[in-house]
């Protein structure tokens, strides 16, 4: 009889206990602890086992879970005598950072002192009798939502120290999520706040802690060393290209098979494989998301499980908000394209609005592109071929790109009807609905709107995702003597082609609307843009062409 699947369960001992479905990672803490590594970072991406396999460490080692070996019998980790005597002696502190998603610096700072007093409050029993002096317990009781900044940075090592004078053992300090305020403070706007507050604290913690046996942190990113890890020079950091752990997080192919087997739905391997295949991990390939798996074991159903767990904000942010450039690598993206970058791990996110590599180095990081190939230059960097992870992955950019049309839908959807049946009045009506709703989320520069590029391909991507089943949208491609904006070739014999250009009114030249339209439909015809459709053996009557004109929100379409 197949086991009971428990969605959203991440305690080692309610999922043990209860005997719900679970894939044997206990292997992992054999390797961390042969690996004698004192601060291990491992990053990942989210809902890829990090929260439970940290759970599984902990009931493991903790002095709280002495003589509950059950929980471990019959798994890997039980086969070695060495590790049945290692169980349960150790203390544990465990922090989890997931929930820590304010929107400002002083509500950040005091949800993670809660966490910190919440962890004090567990020990509380270590202020009765002597083993604290009574300066030592006056400064445990003023551990609490508000305390000042050098006590919080502190505070982890003063309770580090307390518990190995009381069970005689350096205790194991386990982080989750360490990233998660750091992704809100780069979206937020309070990035050097908390970066100034968060390195005191990791510093006291990880770096000048002697009563520290050994650390292990999770998160999705590698946050630069520079901002975040400048005094550490004790971490081991275990990126998504590392070798290290490779197998320990996410299920193997092998893993996916067998518990499609135990569910009845071996059949429907290779859809499963086509949904959810696609990430690797050093050289580990055909890694899949545990999250999607066990829900569609559950619920029997192929759909984007994993993809809808969370906002993406940060991701949509970064495309939405990009250059041009950036729009295009997205466009050839969701193509089924490939993008060569040079990837540098360390996320810098103070860096991420100009730096279009560190983009493609964050959406690796989170689990949105797979590497195809790597090789290393000749400068000393790492290049990297790149693709969308999988179908789910797709799906999701797909609906992420229509919701920044959601708000003008009403207009958008008719525009589309008015652009394919060449309704040039119909198209300007709408359009300007359109340009008036949705401007603001592309034009990231100084309120003028002066160069609208960011939304001219957001707009694309909107055709690129609404039109996909009928046309192949392009962007910024060269035919015939140029480089055109846009180009819908159709993929039926009964549609037309389409080459749109935009322009912008030169203020500086007086221009008009009027005036810019016409100049863009030269151009069209200047540069010979229609070359390559005729080169498919498309008549030139079947080609329509539009020139879009702008003056901030000012649209003309001729």
């Amino acid at each position: 009889m197949a086991r009971t699947i428990g969605i959203g369960q991440q305690d080692f001992e309610k999922i043990r206990t209860k005997q719900y479905f679970y894939v044997d990672k206990t292997s992992f803490i054999k390797e961390w602890w042969d690996g004698g590594d004192e601060v291990t970072l491992i990053n990942r991406p989210r809902r890829f086992g990090k929260t439970l396999n940290l759970s599984m460490v902990e009931k493991f080692f903790s002095v709280e879970y002495a003589g509950r070996g059950d929980l471990f019998e019959n798994l890997l980790v039980w086969n070695e005598r060495e590790y049945q005597e290692l169980q349960g002696t150790y203390p544990v502190l465990f922090l989890s950072f997931a929930k820590v998603k304010e929107t400002s610096f002083l509500n950040t700072r005091k949800r993670i002192c809660q966490l910190i007093t919440d962890l004090y409050n567990q020990y509380d029993f270590l202020l009765d009798g002597d083993l604290l002096n009574e300066n030592e317990k006056a400064a445990y009781r003023e551990i609490s939502v508000d305390m000042e900044d050098y006590l919080a940075a502190d505070s982890l090592n003063m309770l580090s120290n307390f518990l190995t004078r009381y069970y005689g053992k350096r205790v194991i300090i386990l982080l989750d999520e360490y990233d998660t305020p750091m992704q809100e403070a780069y979206v937020g706007g309070y990035w050097d706040e908390l970066v100034a507050f968060t390195r005191n604290l990791f510093n006291a913690t990880f770096k000048t802690n002697p009563y520290l046996e050994r650390a292990l942190m999770t998160g999705i990113t590698r946050v630069s060393r520079e901002s975040m890890f400048s005094d550490l020079n004790n971490l081991t950091v275990v990126t998504t290209t590392s070798e290290r752990y490779a197998d320990s997080f996410g299920f193997t192919q092998e893993e996916v098979w067998e518990a499609l087997k135990e569910y009845g739905l071996y059949g429907e391997r290779e859809n499963v494989r086509d949904w959810y295949d696609g990430f690797t991990f050093g050289e580990k390939r055909d890694i899949y998301n545990p999250w999607s798996i066990i829900n569609y074991m559950k619920e029997r159903k192929l759909a984007p499980y994993w993809t809808n767990t969370s906002s993406n904000s940060l991701a949509g942010k970064l495309i939405r908000e990009g250059s041009a450039d950036v729009k295009v690598t997205m466009e050839d993206l969701l193509a089924g394209g490939m993008l060569h970058a040079r990837i540098d791990e360390q996320i810098v996110y103070n860096q991420l609005d100009g730096d279009e590599d560190a983009i493609w180095s964050l959406l690796l990081a989170s689990g949105y592109l797979r590497v195809e190939w790597c090789k290393f230059t000749e400068d000393g960097d790492w290049e990297y071929g790149l693709r969308l992870t999988n179908k789910e992955v797709l799906i999701m950019f797909k609906k992420m790109i229509n919701g920044w049309f959601k708000a003008s839908v009403s207009a958008y959807n008719p525009f589309i009807k008015a652009l394919l049946l060449g309704d040039v009045e119909a198209m300007n009506e709408y359009m300007g609905k359109i340009i008036f709703t949705t401007f603001s989320y592309f034009d990231t520069g100084d309120g003028s709107s002066e160069e609208p590029e960011r939304f001219y391909h957001g707009f694309v991507l909107g055709l690129m995702v609404d039109l996909a089943d009928r046309y192949e949208v392009t962007s910024n491609r060269e035919s015939g003597f140029g480089r055109y904006d846009v180009m819908l070739k159709p993929r039926r014999a009964e549609d037309d082609a389409i080459i749109i250009e935009f322009k912008v009114c030169r203020k500086a030249k007086k221009q008009t609307l009027e005036e810019a339209v016409c100049e863009a439909l030269g151009q069209i015809e200047e540069k010979a843009y229609a070359a390559s459709l005729n080169e498919a053996g498309i008549a030139p009557e079947r080609i329509k062409k539009y020139g879009f004109a702008f003056e901030g929100k000012n649209v003309l379409i001729g």
